[in-house]
């Protein structure tokens, strides 16, 4: 298993020096669920919450959270990026899944990836979902955070054994 790079010959926690690395072009793809009672879903989906578009707020929320994930992650690289898009998905009319899918891809030329980024964005979203809903449901669960894909990069590309199936919903 390879060392822990954010951590010095000394143990003492450091920021990863990227400068000698190639500025290459570097996607990463993550996703995550927010479970909630169908009663809620059906508030979601007609665009009827009391606090006004749900998805909407939420799609802004999670691309202002790419943009300060470095604010937030100590030891994060502050990042140009070049996109960051963001999708939601919901079940069905009738499906016994109630809840959210947020996928986020977030893409930057530059010396280090984008993964923080996309993982912090669909945390964002899927909790900024649950902030515009908790008057009518405060059982929410976000659920399956995960990173599906990551593209360039010294390290290569990863994607996981469930990333076209996550893709797909």
């Amino acid at each position: 298993m390879p060392p822990l790079t954010h951590f010095d010959t000394d143990g003492q926690a450091h920021m990863v020096d990227v400068a000698g690395k190639p500025a290459t072009r570097r996607v990463a793809v993550a996703t995550g669920r927010i479970e909630m009672q169908p009663a809620t879903l059906d508030l979601v989906r007609s665009g009827t919450a009391k606090k006004g578009d749900v998805l909407g707020v939420a799609r802004i929320a999670a691309i202002q959270a790419a943009k300060k994930t470095s604010e937030l992650i100590p030891l994060c690289h502050p990042l140009a990026l070049t996109r960051v898009a963001v999708a939601f998905a919901l079940p069905a009319p009738g499906s016994p899944v109630a809840g959210v899918d947020c996928t986020v891809t977030a893409e930057t030329i530059g010396p280090t990836g984008v993964e923080m980024e996309a993982l912090t964005a669909v945390q964002v979203g899927l909790l900024t979902i649950y902030d515009m809903c908790k008057a009518v449901d405060r059982g929410m669960a976000i659920t399956g955070v995960r990173l599906l894909e990551k593209r360039g990069g010294k390290s290569g590309d990863y994607r996981s054994d469930d990333a076209a199936d996550s893709q797909a919903r």
